[in-house]
């Protein structure tokens, strides 16, 4: 409009944007998706029955057990999607890769919406004898906190509380292999800062707070996210092994078409997915916070 034109330059790099972690694929199992994938959008899983063990007495007569598998449905029941164009004179004139660096975020915030999805709601499907403030199959006396009546968190109880929470596994019978803890970056803060700094008691060679790896705590994994699920402070943190909770999804498709009414592509994504606690003596919740 002046008599001259004088173009914008766009900087051939986005700023760098952190993302929260995702841990689903560590901490779940996907053993049933091949079967959802291909057949349909429920599958009935049996449990193993408990057979049960009797005296016997030289010449008796035997009980006959009819044994009747409990079961329950994996149902592929939720979506998420993604959807945003590209008009196509900012696709020319621009030297940045809006189609690749667009569609990397988006797929990235999608697996973030899952995860913090699954987190605010499986908590709840733990065994009684795995949380409470009487938790433990055999002990009965184990105080993992409830809402309301939260543990504080220290860095001088926090070994402590997943070693009480390994015991509640341990009475149920769970393996100690693939055993994981899910927790959020203040207690993770903590637990650093806790005997474990010590690289002598761990048998590392060098201690957390230096290199800044959990590693394993007794026999559990260490996970930090901040997907955790907490309200008003007081966080549902879990432990468990990951025949507890299995994750399939069935339809995990990217798309790219012509906008029908203008200059510009539409890219869009959809992933189908379904989640259930399948072993809730596999998993363990506890109330916290870090007062």
């Amino acid at each position: 409009m002046s008599g001259g034109y004088i173009p914008t330059m766009w900087a051939p790099k986005l700023l760098i944007k952190f993302y929260e972690k995702t841990v689903m694929s560590d901490i779940a199992n996907t053993d049933y998706e091949g079967v959802i994938a291909n057949q349909g959008d429920t599958v009935t899983i049996n449990e193993r029955p408990t057979i049960t063990i009797n005296d016997y007495v030289k010449g008796q007569e035997l009980d006959i057990e009819h044994p009747d598998p409990d079961n329950l449905t994996l149902t592929i029941d939720k979506g998420k999607s993604y959807s945003f164009a590209v008009n196509d004179v900012d696709s020319k004139q621009s030297i940045i890769k809006f189609t690749d660096d667009w569609t990397d975020d988006a797929s990235r915030n999608l697996k973030i919406s899952i995860e913090t999805g699954i987190f605010a709601d499986i908590y709840s499907d733990a065994d009684s004898t795995n949380a409470g403030a009487s938790a433990g199959a055999i002990s009965g006396d184990i105080d993992l906190g409830v809402a309301g009546t939260p543990i504080a968190l220290t860095s001088a109880n926090i070994v402590e509380h997943l070693l009480n929470m390994g015991i509640c596994l341990d009475e149920n019978n769970v393996p100690d292999e693939n055993r994981w803890a899910l927790l959020p970056a203040w207690a993770c803060a903590r637990l650093k800062d806790s005997d474990i700094k010590d690289a002598s008691l761990t048998g590392d060679s060098t201690s957390p707070i230096r290199n800044g790896m959990i590693g394993k705590v007794d026999r559990f994994k260490i996970y930090n996210s901040n997907l955790v699920h907490n309200s008003s402070g007081e966080f549902d943190i879990m432990a468990g092994h990951t025949s507890a909770l299995t994750f399939a999804a069935q339809i995990t498709k990217a798309e790219s078409a012509r906008i029908e009414k203008g200059f510009g592509t539409l890219f869009k994504g959809l992933t189908v997915y379904g989640y259930e606690v399948v072993k809730p003596t596999a998993l363990v919740h506890s109330v916290v916070d870090k007062s």
